[in-house]
């Protein structure tokens, strides 16, 4: 999933074979505790929350419109907030505190957290008529600590730290090389031979390493290390159009100092988003330190990387060719985006560090928790692979019309993203005043929709608890404004946000779906996955979602 996706959430202001997670994990918009039509919060309240509580306000005997102070909140001074946020380690469980506070105080609530100030909706029509007021810079919050990373190493910034009319400008220039069908049947070989590379070397671990069993090798073991490896080279071929080397016997140590870095980064940037990021620089604060240092290393991967491209595109030119490489080779998106010309070599430096930074965790997570999924839903994972084996058949080896004859591959992602979100929410600035659950929004506030608790909520999905790619057919994307057969508040649209929405979606996007597609695709070609509990995944947020413990899996040969 790509970091252009992460939200920084509150910290700044995805029908057939299923079975069940824990309901309690779902939400339930409470019945005794809901938004009145009178323009009153009724209900009970729980420790540290406030309801708040209004008698008639606006017009219509009223039913009139109710003032943003009136929206319920979760208590007024932010500053308390945070210091009972810091003691009772509520940030690593943030998700869960948002799922609580939607069960508590109905579809839409305000959270003071420091300076920061947030309204969090949930539901797919609020949603909607957020996106609605986007306009046509649309903005999100700023990741100040790496804002400033940049500002004080006098780097520049790529388009997830940028905004307005500059942030357009880069943004639709990438679009043509990281999100355009055209593009995306370049890159598509690329990411395939990785993937088919990555099954080929698990399958012979597996025969050495594993038991061997009456159809034939089984082996138990965390694949997450072989999974950040996978996304790391995955992402250094599209990007680069070169392989890096990590599925050797010896993978370079370079490498995986980057991962670690990247690793390091996302858990240092929390701390600091309520703290003033420039006063920490200047003291030389040890937390400041670490974050800048962990971005420091992942630059300098990033530039190795880059200088090594230019310098053979650069021979490539010489020698008569375009910067794409000979005719119908394609060479990179550092390649593509230098034979167009239209961004400078050092926006390139930028926006090319940003993808990989994003290209590493928010894919490698997602792809732990559809592992796990498959492996505790046996009856899910023979009705994706049995489709996915029909589609390889009548594809002859052609990746893109395989995935195009599987769309389980495409729902089984979308449905491990409903469930695990790697960002657990979208923000937007709206650009005009918005009414949402009859309170009035003005513009530039910052509203955030909650996907976690989205996700696993009754009034937007039937049965919630259970694990169902086929929940997303094709008229059920769940991605945009239609109204299709829906499931609830919104129809069919605004349920699956894991990507974002709109212009600002995830510029990895493409990269980041087309990935996990193939790689589930020829796992699951190759082996059947099993787990020793039918239990949901705890989960922790540091940034990004993810298994409290990465999960043990049997890979079995087929």
């Amino acid at each position: 999933m790509w970091s252009v996706s992460v939200s920084p959430s509150v910290f700044q202001g995805v029908q057939g074979m299923c079975v069940s997670v824990r309901p309690a994990a779902c939400v339930r918009i409470q019945r005794e505790m809901c938004v009145c039509p009178a323009g009153t919060v009724a209900g009970r309240g729980v420790e540290g929350v406030t309801p708040t509580r209004g008698g008639p306000a606006g017009r219509g005997g009223g039913r009139g419109l109710r003032r943003f102070e009136e929206i319920p909140h979760t208590g007024s001074s932010g500053w308390l907030n945070l210091v009972k946020f810091w003691r009772e380690d509520r940030f690593k469980l943030l998700h869960k505190h948002m799922e609580r506070t939607f069960n508590t105080l109905g579809p839409i609530y305000r959270e003071r957290l420091g300076t920061q100030s947030t309204v969090n909706i949930l539901l797919p029509s609020d949603i909607s008529e957020l996106f609605r007021s986007e306009g046509l810079h649309p903005r999100r919050m700023t990741l100040q600590p790496w804002a400033t990373h940049r500002e004080t190493r006098q780097h520049s910034k790529g388009v997830f730290l940028k905004n307005g009319a500059e942030w357009r400008a880069d943004r639709l220039l990438l679009n043509r090389e990281v999100m355009m069908a055209p593009a995306v049947r370049r890159f598509l070989p690329l990411l395939d031979e990785v993937a088919r590379d990555f099954c080929r070397l698990l399958v012979t671990r597996v025969e050495k390493e594993g038991g061997e069993e009456e159809r034939g090798h089984s082996l138990t073991f965390d694949p997450s290390p072989d999974l950040f490896r996978f996304a790391l080279e995955a992402s250094c071929h599209v990007l680069y159009g070169e392989r890096i080397g990590l599925f050797s016997t010896s993978p370079s140590q370079e490498s995986q100092k980057f991962i670690f870095a990247v690793e390091r980064m996302l858990a240092t940037t929390p701390p600091l988003l309520y703290l003033p990021p420039r006063l920490l620089w200047r003291l030389g604060a040890p937390l400041w330190t670490q974050h800048a240092t962990a971005w420091d290393h992942i630059f300098s991967h990033a530039e190795k990387r880059i200088q090594r491209g230019v310098q053979r595109l650069r021979s490539t030119q010489a020698a008569g060719g375009g910067s794409g490489g000979t005719e119908g080779e394609f060479t990179g998106i550092l390649g593509q985006l230098m034979d167009k010309g239209q961004l400078s070599l050092e926006l390139i430096r930028a926006n090319i560090t940003e993808l990989m930074a994003g290209g590493v965790d928010t894919t490698a997570v997602p792809l732990q928790f559809a592992l796990y999924e498959l492996g505790r839903n046996p009856a899910v994972q023979e009705q994706v692979r049995g489709q996915v084996r029909a589609a390889w058949a009548r594809a002859g080896g052609d990746a893109h019309k395989a995935l195009q004859g599987a769309p389980l591959l495409k729902g089984l992602v979308k449905e491990t993203l409903r469930l695990y979100p790697v960002g657990i929410t979208v923000q937007r600035y709206p650009v005009r005043d918005i009414i949402i659950q009859n309170y009035h929004i003005p513009a530039g506030t910052c509203v955030q929709a909650c996907l976690y608790p989205l996700g696993r909520s009754r009034d937007v999905f039937q049965d919630p608890e259970r694990f169902d790619p086929g929940r997303w057919g094709a008229q059920e994307s769940g991605e945009g404004p239609g109204e299709g057969p829906g499931e609830g508040p919104g129809g069919g649209g605004f349920r699956s946000l894991a990507f974002g929405f709109g212009a600002r979606q995830c510029v990895g996007r493409r990269i980041a779906e087309n990935e996990m597609q193939l790689l589930l695709m020829h796992i699951l070609l190759s082996f059947r996955l099993s787990v020793s509990s039918s239990e949901e995944l705890s989960t922790k947020y540091t940034l990004i979602l993810q298994p409290e413990t990465p999960p043990c899996i049997t890979f079995s040969t087929l």
